[in-house]
């Protein structure tokens, strides 16, 4: 069964509010008042593209640091993404326990991860293994790097859904960096989908600048795997136009001309430029949803401003069971 075609205003709705919530992340860092960002810049067509081909509110996600366009395409709010870069009272993900963009989102079903690399895919695979078991036609979507795909928990995750014909979608963002590490230092294969076969599944590769392309090639894995057939890995090809995080300078071991060359690649600006030709987007249309996104976003962040921290009496709570009754 094919997919309807995808509401396009709404994918780059989503694409924008991210691409501009991630620039402001950078200023707040500047200023002095975050501690630290990691970017998705660059990525953000893939990410819509995928949350927008499954069932949300349906199917669960086991996303990874960079996937700010994911979650806001799930539901999460500005104001939300902010009180956790913040570290304030009311981040959803960790209860402003964890880094920022260290995702969790229960409402949406997505599941926590932690800081080492890879862990997400393991969980994806237990809950595909509860999906099928509990046979509800639900699909899981994990995302993850390509410098993650040489972790033993991706190839160990991977290989029981296959085996078992888990109803799992690993997509691999493939952005060519592992931090400062390119793609040709760490795997022999010239593509990650390459990987697949030697597994036992099917390896895809998409144009990860394009989200009705992504929109596409993961709606036909999901189909696939709510008919019984199992996982499928997906390698969407995207930029890192940014360096690996606040922390990084990337001008240490990445040409400059690279950069340059991926930033006339800008996904926002293809899809914008795409949809403007096929007059699916007037420049008025744009306008107004350029001032939207402003002003969504000046008031997360003023908010998150002036929200308080945490009590210290909240450091235990809810890490640990309370009220626990037996007999």
């Amino acid at each position: 069964m094919s997919l309807p075609p995808p509401p396009l205003l709404d994918l780059y709705r989503v694409m924008l509010l991210a691409r501009r919530l991630d620039e402001r992340a950078w200023v707040l860092h500047r200023q002095g008042k975050i501690a630290f960002h990691i970017s998705g810049i660059g990525q953000e067509a893939a990410q819509v593209g995928a949350a927008f081909a499954l069932e949300r509110g349906k199917d669960w996600f086991a996303p990874y640091y960079r996937d700010l366009a994911l979650m806001l395409a799930l539901g999460l709010t500005p104001l939300e993404f902010v009180l956790g870069l913040m570290g304030k009272q009311g981040e959803p993900s960790s209860g402003a326990r964890q880094m920022p963009s260290h995702w969790s989102l229960r409402r949406a079903n997505v599941v926590s991860h932690s800081s080492p690399v890879a862990t997400q895919a393991p969980h994806a695979a237990g809950i595909g293994l509860a999906i099928k078991l509990r046979g509800d036609g639900a699909v899981v979507l994990t995302t993850i790097g390509e410098g993650s795909t040489s972790q033993g928990e991706w190839y160990e995750a991977v290989n029981w859904a296959a085996t078992h014909k888990l109803p799992v979608i690993f997509m691999v963002e493939n952005n060519v960096y592992a931090i400062s590490v390119r793609q040709d230092l760490q795997m022999a294969v010239e593509h990650v989908a390459e990987k697949a076969a030697g597994l036992g599944l099917p390896g895809v590769i998409v144009d990860g600048l394009d989200p009705v392309e992504v929109y596409r090639v993961v709606g036909e894995a999901a189909a696939r795997a709510r008919r019984g057939d199992g996982p499928t890995v997906i390698e969407a090809k995207v930029s890192r136009m940014t360096p690996h995080s606040s922390d990084d300078d990337d001008r240490s071991y990445r040409p400059r001309d690279e950069v340059e060359a991926m930033k006339a690649r800008d996904p926002l600006v293809l899809f914008h430029q795409r949809l403007l030709a096929d007059r699916a987007l007037t420049e008025a249309q744009d306008a107004g949803l350029q001032d939207e996104v402003k002003g969504v976003i000046e008031a997360a962040v003023a908010e998150a401003e002036s929200a308080p921290y945490p009590a210290a009496d909240e450091a235990s709570h809810p890490v640990y069971v309370e009220d626990v009754r037996h007999g």
